[in-house]
């Protein structure tokens, strides 16, 4: 039986869907992780000055930028350590919208502006392959205890998913059982490549 191909999608691409991507990685799940943001944003040292950085800028030089900034906010505030992370998983941030190498059968999002942002993005594409994408938002807050809290949910959904003969048959049931056993609302849509 074919594997399912997962994308993990946020808004940065820094710390849901990093973290989901992290847990995914280990259990071997053929994973990948995106953001739908314009930019890259992480907190700065007041609510109104955040760090912007374009998609791509590597994980290393943004860990080495806020290190050199503010070491001990950044370090108390959680965001060294997140980095550190994402940095042992891949290169840089990645944005959804540019994404056009790869396909995927399962994309799993954490928020639902940033399923909105995916689902409009897949609609104004050109139809290529008709290959369905299913579409499951978990709303979490984006904060790290929160990350660390949904990622084992959304790797019991995709090892629910992954081991399906056929998951259209099975989504219904499995969202279902998801949402009993973790005691959180997903909802989903297909779209199609």
């Amino acid at each position: 039986m074919p594997r399912l191909r997962f994308a993990m999608v946020c808004a940065s691409n820094m710390n849901r869907s990093m973290e989901a991507h992290s847990v995914l990685n280990k259990h071997r799940l053929l994973v990948r992780s995106y953001g739908v943001g314009q930019h890259v944003k992480l907190p700065g040292a007041s609510k109104d000055s955040p760090n912007v950085y374009e998609f791509g800028t590597p994980y290393q030089s943004i860990l080495d930028d806020l290190s050199a900034k503010d070491p001990a906010l950044y370090a108390r505030n959680g965001l060294l350590d997140m980095l550190r992370r994402n940095v042992a998983v891949k290169r840089a941030p990645e944005r959804w919208q540019l994404e056009r190498e790869h396909q995927f059968d399962v994309a799993v999002t954490f928020e639902e502006r940033v399923m909105a942002a995916l689902v409009e993005d897949m609609q104004t594409r050109e139809a290529t392959s008709m290959r369905p994408l299913l579409v499951v938002n978990i709303d979490v807050k984006d904060n790290h205890e929160e990350a660390a809290r949904v990622a084992p949910q959304a790797l019991w959904l995709c090892q629910k998913l992954d081991a399906c003969e056929c998951w259209e048959d099975s989504v219904d049931s499995i969202v279902l059982k998801f949402e009993k056993q973790h005691k959180r609302r997903a909802t989903y849509t297909v779209c199609f490549y």
